[in-house]
């Protein structure tokens, strides 16, 4: 079986938050996606907060995990671009500072020019084995 994490990861963003939504979206086992979202969770990407009093719970992205969600992004993009087809992108997103519907672009944080890996020099970094 594939897997799920990045389904899963997905549809929280999008709204769906709560197991019987999710399942019934991603069409596993509810064993499986129970040791889906404890990873998840455990991982700090899922917070689970409770809705009601059974307990039952929601799933929220949490500051990694939405972070995590960009980098799904920019993989999307790259479906968009090369698997879409004729019919175009299935996914759109609408930034929210400008309103406008835009695609998902990576970018270098000093000089805002596109940043792809025929632009950069990989080099060892502070955490890098000596």
């Amino acid at each position: 079986m594939a897997n799920t994490r990045p389904l899963v990861l997905r549809d929280v963003w999008v709204g769906l938050t709560r197991f019987e939504q999710l399942q019934a979206d991603l069409g596993i086992s509810r064993k499986v996606l129970t040791e889906r979202l404890n990873h998840l969770v455990n991982q700090g990407v899922l917070e689970r907060r409770p809705y009601d009093r059974r307990p039952r719970y929601e799933y929220v992205l949490t500051e990694k995990g939405a972070e995590l969600v960009d980098l799904l992004m920019v993989m999307a993009g790259w479906g968009d671009k090369w698997l879409a087809g004729e019919a175009g992108p299935p996914v759109l997103y609408r930034h929210h500072a400008c309103g406008e519907v835009s695609g998902v672009d990576l970018r270098c944080a000093h000089c805002g020019e596109p940043m792809h890996a025929n632009d950069v020099d990989p080099l060892p970094g502070p955490g890098a084995a000596a």
